[in-house]
């Protein structure tokens, strides 16, 4: 199967702990390459951020990343990147040429409007079906950030169109999918896959420091306000 993945600003190939690098970038570079191991053909494309990155990156005889020019070659906030995503969707476009992939997935809701954009310019009327996953929704950030969101105004209605116009959409929880029917999507196209666990690198093995207390509580995740460290702490 040839699957196309769209990942505007979460680069597999990205250094991790950035402002806008994290969770997104481990989760399409690890569902990626565990759909390249199965024998499918995986192509990632993600905006180019850096003048000196190649066009092409192989990272598995069957998964490769693709830098697409759109927008300015240096790092944009990922709020800032709705304008950029008609030049993605020309890139992806003119790269799949005359052989489109079976399947497009979008990561992050401004990857969704570059997918449809896509997936609708398809020659002989030929649709490309378009899978979506969120990862984060704009009804959830405005409801615990407040003035903080910096998300663009046009993702009140961009976003639940993306959820309405998919093919099917892959929910991390089941709390997502309750925002979704929220939103007005019909969650009958919705499926649920939770993040996973690499068990290579979170394992039982290795040294470990003696409990001195009965609980603990873990946190993970990069030192930004938003994710909630302070939170845990108090």
């Amino acid at each position: 199967m040839k699957i196309s993945m769209i990942s505007e600003h979460a680069s597999p190939l990205a250094a991790l702990g950035g402002v806008d690098a994290g969770g997104q970038n481990v989760h399409v570079a690890a569902l990626s390459s565990a759909l390249a191991r199965r024998g499918h053909r995986v192509t990632v494309y993600t905006r180019r951020d850096a003048p000196e990155l190649p066009q092409r990156v192989r990272v598995h005889p069957r998964l490769e990343v693709v830098h697409v020019d759109a927008g300015p070659a240096e790092h944009v906030p990922k709020d800032e990147l709705l304008p950029f995503m008609g030049a993605l969707a020309d890139g992806v476009v003119q790269d799949w040429g005359d052989s489109p992939p079976h399947v497009v997935h979008g990561h992050f809701w401004m990857s969704g409007v570059a997918a449809l954009d896509a997936a609708r310019r398809e020659p002989g009327g030929f649709r490309v079906p378009v899978v979506q996953t969120f990862h984060a929704l704009g009804t959830v950030k405005r409801r615990h950030q407040g003035a903080a969101d910096t998300s663009p105004a046009e993702r009140r209605f961009l976003e639940p169109s993306v959820g309405r116009s998919a093919d099917r959409i892959v929910a991390t929880c089941s709390d997502e999918v309750f925002e979704l029917r929220a939103m007005g999507i019909d969650t009958r196209r919705v499926s649920i896959a939770p993040c996973g666990v690499d068990l290579d690198v979170f394992s039982s093995d290795g040294p470990a420091d003696t409990p001195s207390r009965s609980h603990r509580i873990l946190s993970v995740g990069r030192l930004v306000p938003r994710k909630g460290v302070d939170l845990v702490i108090r």
